[in-house]
């Protein structure tokens, strides 16, 4: 069973390991809220609904979707569950042990409750430590980390011992689908395309003041924007935010398929503040894109500062925007980066290799 806080999530993300695993003969459960993806879902596998309420801090309503969870788990009684994003790993993981269910735990980041320091956040943390040592705990579990920056963090912080640990970079890239395409540029500017989710961590803000100064600098450019605020979290851009950004950027709201838009687009930027592995660069990448991230653990070795890309702090603005203005205004070093972002991805990032050592992950779990 492979359980997402989204079904958009589980398509995109882990499709290619349930085909796999379907390939080899299991019976493979997805589990999400329901979406624009569910249809496709049901199509392939077993799926059912499972909602627990995104960004809410309320303990009663936390305390229910933890009773969801326990119900439809002891109505499937899986052999094995895989968990993906926080929220899922914490109840999943806790009502999975309860249960004696082998379990694989992703953490596929930190998210905003470790990495905003805030006095409530702060509050959270202490809150849930104890549950994420039990919920990540036991001989029956594996956790799957995509960088060796959040295995540190969760090993100095004692929420899970080393013995317990994997290291797998990311959800992989389908270096079959996402590869270069030998047609010419298109006419017209550089084009920059951010595509993310449209929350604080993703480092927007300093991505638009960064255009902005470019701009008054009389840089020409165009910068591309490819995902949709979450009034759930208190971290997203307001709808205000949004329409203000409008003006500056061509908005292109979620896309389901971003294959065509990283061909369209000269480089790939995605200032984040923490990060697992990040699919967008990985399959840019693959696409042969030159790639702007940042210098943390999940950007490291996805872009290799000064080859394919640049790496630039996260949360600060000047760096980023040299980075921008550099690429913009040479074409060469675009086309040598993105050659290289096609072999660095092809020789270490791709989903084949991936869902082979998960599936490897999922032996050694059930053994013992």
């Amino acid at each position: 069973m492979l359980f997402a806080n989204t079904d958009w999530y589980l398509y995109n993300f882990r499709g290619g390991l349930a085909r796999e695993l379907k390939s080899q003969g299991h019976q493979v459960t997805m589990v999400s809220p329901a979406g624009h993806y569910t249809d496709r879902l049901a199509t392939e596998f077993a799926w059912r609904e499972l909602d627990l309420s995104g960004g809410s801090k309320n303990p009663l309503s936390n305390l229910a979707a933890l009773n969801r969870v326990r119900t439809l788990y002891q109505e499937l009684r899986p052999d094995l569950v895989h968990h993906f994003t926080i929220k899922c790993v914490l109840y999943g993981g806790l009502v999975a042990r309860q249960m004696g269910i082998p379990t694989v735990q992703a953490v596929t980041g930190l998210g905003h409750i470790f990495t905003d320091d805030g006095v409530i956040n702060r509050g959270i943390r202490n809150l849930i430590r104890p549950m994420y040592r039990h919920a990540l705990g036991g001989k029956q579990t594996r956790v799957i980390f995509q960088n060796t920056g959040d295995r540190d963090f969760f090993l100095q912080s004692k929420l899970v011992e080393q013995s317990n640990t994997e290291l797998i970079r990311g959800s992989g890239a389908d270096c079959k689908r996402f590869r270069p395409r030998d047609e010419a540029r298109r006419p017209g500017p550089c084009r920059l395309l951010f595509a993310s989710r449209l929350i604080r961590e993703k480092g927007v803000y300093e991505l638009l003041e960064a255009a902005k100064n470019l701009r008054e600098m009389g840089c020409e450019f165009e910068l591309v924007v490819a995902g949709d605020i979450y009034p759930g979290n208190p971290s997203s851009l307001s709808p205000a935010d949004l329409e203000s950004m409008k003006a500056d950027v061509t908005y292109l709201g979620h896309i389901d398929d971003m294959e065509p838009h990283f061909h369209d687009a000269d480089v790939v930027v995605l200032p984040t503040y923490a990060e697992g592995t990040p699919r967008v660069l990985l399959e840019a990448g693959a696409c042969g894109k030159p790639l702007i991230g940042t210098d943390i653990p999940g950007c490291r070795g996805v872009v290799e500062d000064g080859e394919n890309g640049f790496l630039v702090p996260p949360r600060v603005t000047e760096p980023l925007q040299i980075a921008m203005e550099t690429l913009i205004n040479d074409e060469g070093m675009r086309r040598r980066f993105g050659l290289a972002s096609r072999q660095i991805i092809v020789d270490g990032f791709s989903e084949t290799e991936v869902v082979a050592r998960t599936l490897q992950v999922y032996q050694d779990v059930l053994r013992s």
